[in-house]
């Protein structure tokens, strides 16, 4: 494999932010229970124009996301007991199940990346008490997963491109 231009390296840092976002909107959305996620998802990516690593990679998050969601839902439970899954805003659970979904499953990006992509993206999106709660919860997330276990890699991960972060 050749070595990255650093022009690459911004094109996937970008293609990964829009990949987050067309995750978020997509795993919100379903929260209202019209439709599945993923079917919102491709909805989204026929209304833009993304390129084909940001339709992978939020095929991913919003795949990992849906198939993990018992088990985000727990983590949730034991990051944050004083805060039940099912009394958080819609907005917070998403952006909890969205980023502990990148940060147990997607191994190239680092948790560190991950987690600072979506405390900016909980910044925008539920003000700054979100941004502490995804934060505090990803960040103990994180630190458990990593006490647990070496490196898990899931199968459902796509091409092991390492997310890069400036």
């Amino acid at each position: 494999m050749g070595a990255r231009t650093p022009g690459a390296r911004g094109d996937l840092v970008r293609s990964r932010r829009a990949a987050r976002r067309l995750a978020l909107m997509a795993l919100f959305e379903a929260e209202f229970g019209q439709r599945t996620a993923p079917t919102i998802l491709e909805r989204h990516l026929g209304e833009t124009e993304g390129d084909v690593e940001t339709a992978r990679y939020a095929r991913h998050l919003v795949a990992a996301a849906v198939a993990n969601r018992d088990r985000i839902d727990a983590r949730i439970a034991a990051a944050a007991p004083q805060y039940p899954v099912v009394t958080l805003a819609r907005m917070d659970r998403v952006l909890l199940r969205a980023g502990i979904c990148e940060v147990l499953h997607s191994p190239a990006t680092p948790a560190r990346v991950a987690i600072a992509e979506w405390v900016e993206l909980a910044r925008v999106y539920g003000g700054d008490p979100a941004r502490r709660l995804v934060n505090g919860v990803l960040g103990r997330v994180a630190r458990d997963a990593s006490d647990a276990m070496p490196e898990p890699a899931p199968a459902t991960e796509p091409d092991a491109i390492p997310d890069a972060h400036a």
